[in-house]
């Protein structure tokens, strides 16, 4: 399914939301990767090791990110009269590459390490660090969801998935980490980031399918086509809606379709109902554009070339 930007929401609004999350995460995983390489230094903690790993290649999609939803929330230009909204979908099918890089690298190390392990040091310190780790992730996962609540960017879904993943990873290495500590069984914490990465790869599909979603131009939620038709033929002058179409981009939606009005309008009354019907449309879609076009109720042989066998909605 794809998303949507949340209603009442304009374009510079959202930017400002995916901009200061965007910040934050880059933030967050700099002070992982920092604690995390820290911590696996002094204590040899594979499991740690395959968290820092993650939390670094997460650093390098987080500032990925970073850019992208700057460029993305660009206004149209010359060379781009759609926007460059799309910009957040590359930016996540970057993000998904690299969490399957990362689980491939840390389940070669962890399988390296079930075989051959060996004690770990300073397990107070690699547990610390990990309380501490989940705890920040936790709180930037809380504020992206508020963010994506509010503008459904797929750049920003893209790094939630990644720190959703990092959380679960984080307690699963807390828990071999201080397994082995405990019980004396080294191969546990080995284990456990044998898990890391079963997780990375179920993260990374997700990451990859809602990507491909909005590049693919996958349709909007049934129930928010069912509102723009809704709001269209509020209006009695328009008493049918066919060949929508819409897509998201980023933090912009594109909206297309025919509308069936009175033959009997004046050119100068069918322009009044149209630029009614987007304003209607654009006060719950303010990130949307819309193209409508008008057919003589009755009237209007099929026309749009192959377009116009898609399937229709009224």
């Amino acid at each position: 399914m794809t998303p949507v930007p949340q209603k009442g929401l304009t374009p510079s609004q959202a930017a400002a939301l995916t901009r200061r999350v965007t910040l934050m995460s880059v933030g967050t995983a700099a002070v992982l990767v920092s604690i995390k390489v820290a911590a696996w230094l002094v204590s040899g903690s594979v499991a740690l090791l395959a968290s820092a790993a993650d939390s670094g290649l997460d650093l390098i999609a987080s500032l990925v990110t970073f850019f992208a939803v700057r460029y993305a929330a660009a206004p149209p230009d010359a060379e781009h009269r759609f926007g460059h909204g799309k910009a957040e979908a590359f930016a996540s099918l970057m993000q998904g590459g690299l969490v399957f890089a990362s689980a491939a690298l840390i389940g070669q190390e962890a399988i390296r390490h079930l075989f051959q392990p060996h004690p770990l040091e300073a397990e107070g310190w690699a547990v610390a660090v990990m309380i501490v780790s989940t705890v920040l992730t936790a709180l930037l996962i809380s504020a992206q969801s508020r963010v994506l609540r509010q503008t459904a960017s797929v750049a920003v879904s893209g790094d939630r998935a990644h720190y959703a993943t990092d959380l679960a990873s984080n307690l699963v290495a807390l828990l071999g980490i201080a397994a082995s500590a405990v019980l004396g069984v080294n191969n546990l914490d080995a284990v456990a980031a044998i898990v890391v990465a079963a997780l990375l790869l179920w993260g990374a599909v997700g990451v990859f399918r809602e990507a491909s979603n909005q590049l693919m131009d996958r349709e909007l939620p049934e129930e928010d086509r069912a509102r723009i038709v809704s709001l269209i033929t509020e209006d009695r002058a328009m008493t049918g809606v066919h060949q929508l179409r819409t897509r998201a981009s980023g933090p912009y939606v594109h909206i297309q379709m025919h509308v069936d009005l009175d033959p009997d309008l004046t050119l100068e009354a069918a322009h009044a109902a149209i630029v009614r019907a987007e304003k209607r449309v654009l006060a719950e879609f303010p990130a949307a554009d819309i193209l409508i076009h008008a057919d003589p109720r009755g009237r209007a042989e099929p026309h749009g070339g192959a377009f116009a066998e898609t399937p229709q909605t009224s």
